[in-house]
C-alpha cells in the first residue's frame, strides 16, 4: 500500500474516531482527531510533489504554498487547516475546557469536507 493511501486511510479512521469522541462529549479530543485527519491529508497531497516536512507548521505552510496559493484547492481549505491547528493546540495544551459541542461539531463537518476534498482530488490524479 502506498504511503499516500495509508495516510488517507488513517485520516478516515481519525474522522470516525472524532465522531465517537464528539458523541461522548470529549470535544477537545474530537478536535485533535479532526486536526490530525486533516494534517495526514495535507501530508499525503504534499507527497504527490515529493515534499515532506518534519513539523506541523512546515506541512501547513507548504500545503498553503503548493496547493492553496496555486488554486488547486479553495482558500477555505487552507483556512480550515489553520483553524483546526489552532483549536487542537488550545484543546491539547490548555488547562481548561475551551471547545464546546457546537464548535466541535462544526469542525467535524469542515474536517470531513477537507478529507473528502483531498481524497477526491487524489482519485482524480489516479493516486
Amino acid at each position: 500500500m502506498s504511503e499516500i493511501k495509508s495516510l488517507i486511510d488513517k485520516a478516515n479512521r481519525y474522522i470516525k474516531s472524532a465522531k465517537l469522541l464528539l458523541d461522548d462529549g470529549d470535544y477537545e479530543s474530537a478536535v485533535s482527531r479532526i486536526y490530525y485527519a486533516m494534517f495526514f491529508c495535507a501530508e499525503a497531497v504534499l507527497l504527490t510533489k515529493n515534499l515532506s516536512f518534519s513539523s506541523h507548521k512546515g506541512v501547513i505552510s507548504a500545503f498553503g504554498e503548493h496547493f492553496i496559493k496555486t488554486g488547486i484547492f479553495d482558500k477555505k481549505l487552507g483556512r480550515e487547516l489553520n483553524r483546526a491547528f489552532e483549536k487542537r493546540q488550545l484543546g491539547d495544551y490548555g488547562s481548561t475546557s475551551v471547545i464546546e459541542h457546537d464548535e466541535a461539531e462544526l469542525m467535524l463537518q469542515s474536517g470531513t469536507d477537507f478529507v473528502n476534498s483531498i481524497a477526491d482530488w487524489l482519485k482524480k490524479q489516479n493516486l
